[in-house]
């Protein structure tokens, strides 16, 4: 029982979840769970309480027990004790203010991640504003590799996403035509395929693939269909580059979407044997979102902020070289406008990089949700001078195959320009070669009867 009085009433609480759940900004998934909290009285007692709880307390608290939960085996038998030390003594309030210290610089942050839990990085970002989000996360660097160099500082990098509703290649490749003379791609080029047909996958990755290797470009593909068809592509000799998956926070909600732990391992170690990337290894890329768990009603009843900073641990158990948050796609049910979407995103991004991924988002929202491109405009400004690692790129930013409203290349051209940003090392290199970067750096405008535009155009 946790409890505190706040202005003449006593505020109870039965066990540490429930002042997890008081504790969040309001947001429709938990008011739809019936886990918020029942007034702004109220939540501002559970932030007390948990602004004094000592960091130890998660440790010795399982949110789901850890006999029904791998995700919570996961989570307390790979604690970093050594790594945990340096804050062992400090309740959560405490914390955060050594957060926004110039004492957590890049190398102690660093070195701190293995040493936290999914549950503290959630606890204290209940209790920070969104500047303080936007303040800690900047100063965090995850850096990760394969064929290009994603996450250092002063970059952003862009998924290419050339959806098409029927994966017809004709339209799969223009969209990727348009994306790459636009600078992006240096994440990754990444197909949701429109069926999980495995031959389909199998075609779509090896247009990628062609496209890449006839024009060298420094970055790696993904068609993001289940992660054992992915296993079956390579058994056919796919070339495949990246294993992707959707994870949740819960062995349950994990269950749902077909996987579990030892899957994952598998499919990692498949991809490995592949050796395809030039600068690092890093295979794995997971996509996540806020009410996946409750979706599945897998949440048991944890608030679902917190369920999603636990798939975090998932995703850091296998090195993955991207970790986006789709955050706005699940729909109005979870996150209800755009003031709730972009508090996810920071929530999220803040999280995962306290946590030790690289964090990307997809700053995005349903047709609807009570949010517009001005929210999204928001939020993407927000991200950029969080130091996101990648956003994605959608033509139009309307994909035509999901049917929701992402960002664009444009929005990626606007953020790097007014943030200076620049692509992944290797990308920008290989945009140089190909004349398509200013002397300052910046994507140049190519006309029809460019060269490089006539070139790019006969290869897709």
């Amino acid at each position: 029982m946790y409890a505190t009085t706040l202005g003449g009433t006593r505020h109870t609480f039965p066990d540490l979840k429930a002042v997890m759940a008081a504790a969040t900004p309001f947001r429709s998934g938990d008011a739809l769970a019936g886990i918020a909290a029942e007034s702004d009285e109220q939540r501002v007692a559970a932030r007390y309480i948990l602004a004094d709880l000592p960091l130890t307390t998660f440790l010795n608290e399982a949110l789901i027990p850890y006999e029904r939960d791998e995700v919570t085996r996961l989570i307390l038998d790979g604690h970093d004790a050594a790594a945990f030390a340096p804050v062992a003594s400090m309740t959560v309030g405490q914390f955060r203010e050594w957060l926004l210290s110039d004492a957590a610089d890049q190398p102690a942050l660093a070195a701190l991640a293995p040493g936290l839990t999914p549950e503290m990085a959630a606890a204290v970002s209940k209790i920070m504003r969104n500047q303080d989000l936007i303040a800690v996360a900047r100063k965090i660097r995850v850096v990760t590799r394969f064929r290009s160099t994603i996450g250092l500082p002063d970059r952003l990098s862009v998924r290419i996403q050339p959806n098409h509703p029927t994966d017809d290649p004709t339209g799969v490749a223009a969209a990727i035509l348009d994306g790459l003379l636009m600078g992006c791609g240096d994440a990754v080029i990444g197909i949701n395929p429109a069926t999980d047909s495995i031959p389909g996958c199998v075609e779509l990755l090896r247009l990628v693939d062609d496209l890449r290797g006839r024009y060298a470009i420094p970055t790696q593909s993904c068609v993001l269909t289940h992660v054992t068809n992915t296993v079956a592509c390579i058994e056919r000799g796919a070339p495949v580059d990246l294993v992707f998956q959707s994870v949740a926070g819960t062995e349950a909600a994990n269950r749902g979407f077909g996987i579990d732990l030892a899957l994952l391992r598998e499919a990692r170690e498949a991809a490995l044997a592949l050796k395809r990337g030039t600068v690092g290894d890093d295979v794995m890329y997971f996509e996540t979102g806020q009410g996946s768990a409750l979706s599945a009603d897998a949440h048991h009843g944890v608030d679902q902020q917190t369920v999603e900073a636990r798939a975090y641990t998932v995703a850091r158990a296998f090195n993955p070289l991207l970790v986006n948050t789709v955050v706005g796609f699940i729909g109005p049910e979870y996150l209800y406008d755009g003031k709730q979407i972009a508090r996810a995103g920071l929530e999220d991004h803040f999280c995962g990089k306290l946590l030790g991924l690289p964090m990307g988002v997809d700053v995005c929202h349903t047709n609807h949700a009570e949010a517009d491109q001005d929210d999204m405009d928001n939020l993407l400004t927000l991200l950029g001078v969080a130091g996101v690692n990648f956003i994605m790129g959608v033509p139009g930013a309307d994909d035509v195959m999901l049917s929701y409203q992402s960002t664009s290349y444009h929005d990626a051209l606007y953020l790097r320009s007014a943030l200076d940003l620049k692509p992944a090392p290797e990308f920008a290199d290989w945009l140089e070669r190909m004349g398509m970067l200013t002397p300052e750096g910046r994507v140049r405008e190519l006309a029809p009867e460019d060269g490089t535009m006539r070139r790019l155009l006969g290869a897709a």
